[in-house]
């Protein structure tokens, strides 16, 4: 019984999605279920993936990040004013929004780690003065014009309909997933998200590792705004305001897929579109668009809320098999 309860609760959340195709399906079989509308909703999911991704490196080590969304716009507008505006190779404006990502989150690192303030406030007052640099370095204006190149590589469809975007997401996917499931990099993270204390005393340098999994996280929030300045071929100083929430809602509803009680890659992917599903689907039956806030805040509630649940069962369950061979 006990098996069978958590073979569920690994995949429930995947027979969730196919619940919702099936129920789409039925409802607008001549729309919902062309390959063409699946080919869209997963090629224009790709930066919500990875920007999913970089806050479930953050998340595994105990830390929140609220200025991945933020940093997202900064790298898009980045790649938009050094290739559009300033005329520099698009490999080159690539680079140097990596490299932005990185300096916050090394900034992160340093005010997290090195001097000890709570994360969430950090993230909070670095993703603010990022959105501030943003919209002073644009003028609080869209740039447009981001060569054709990087819009080749990251929209056109490339395999069975699907964007590279798609692609880059799939596979970084299964990076993340080996690494966090399958490296001592990934164990380390995850005791020390699950103690600090504890994990201090094991031997493990805490300390560096949240930094590294600060900077990890931005640098993959960086990423994710290079594939939005690929998929839009243009930045807007307002782009990563749309994607705060239903990451986070991801990243928490897929705490409980797959590895339930754990952040990780393949609940996240799964989570993302649900999500989507669900939201495509409401708006093909011309529900009004103020349902995709209704319906991302409410996974974000059900997320934690499932997330803390499991936790707090399995630390239970080990309690209770440590008295057991006391």
């Amino acid at each position: 019984m006990a098996l069978l309860r958590r073979g569920f609760e690994r995949y429930a959340l995947l027979l969730a999605w196919i619940a919702t195709i099936a129920l789409f399906g039925a409802i607008e079989p001549g729309i919902f279920l062309r390959a063409a509308n699946f080919a869209s909703m997963f090629s224009s999911q790709a930066v919500l993936v990875v920007l999913t991704y970089s806050l479930v490196v953050s998340l595994t080590a105990g830390e929140y990040d609220l200025s991945a969304a933020p940093v997202l716009t900064l790298s898009a507008m980045t790649v938009a004013i050094l290739n559009a505006q300033w005329g520099l190779p698009v490999g080159v404006a690539i680079l140097a929004a990596l490299a932005a990502g990185a300096v916050a989150g090394i900034v992160n690192g340093i005010l997290v780690v090195w001097i000890g303030i709570d994360s969430i406030i950090v993230t909070l007052g670095t993703g603010t003065l990022v959105s501030g640099v943003v919209l002073w370095i644009s003028n609080s204006e869209m740039v447009s014009g981001i060569s054709q190149t990087l819009v080749n590589w990251v929209i056109v469809p490339r395999l069975f309909g699907l964007s590279f975007g798609f692609v880059y997401a799939l596979l970084l996917t299964v990076l993340l997933w080996y690494v966090l499931e399958y490296t001592p990099l990934g164990l380390k993270l995850l005791f020390v998200g699950r103690g600090r204390r504890v994990a201090r005393l094991a031997g493990l340098d805490v300390g560096r590792l949240r930094f590294g999994a600060l900077v990890a996280g931005a640098l993959l929030a960086a990423f994710a705004g290079v594939l939005y300045a690929g998929t839009s071929g243009a930045a807007d100083p307002n782009s990563g305001d749309s994607f705060m929430l239903p990451a986070f809602a991801a990243a928490f509803l897929g705490s409980t897929a797959v590895r339930p009680g754990r952040f990780n890659a393949w609940g996240s992917f799964t989570a993302v579109y649900f999500l989507v599903t669900g939201i495509t689907g409401l708006s093909l039956m011309g529900i009004q668009i103020f349902i995709q806030d209704l319906f991302y805040g409410a996974a974000l509630i059900i997320g934690v809320t499932l997330s803390v649940l499991v936790r707090r069962r399995e630390q239970r369950e080990r309690d209770v098999a440590e008295t057991a061979e006391a």
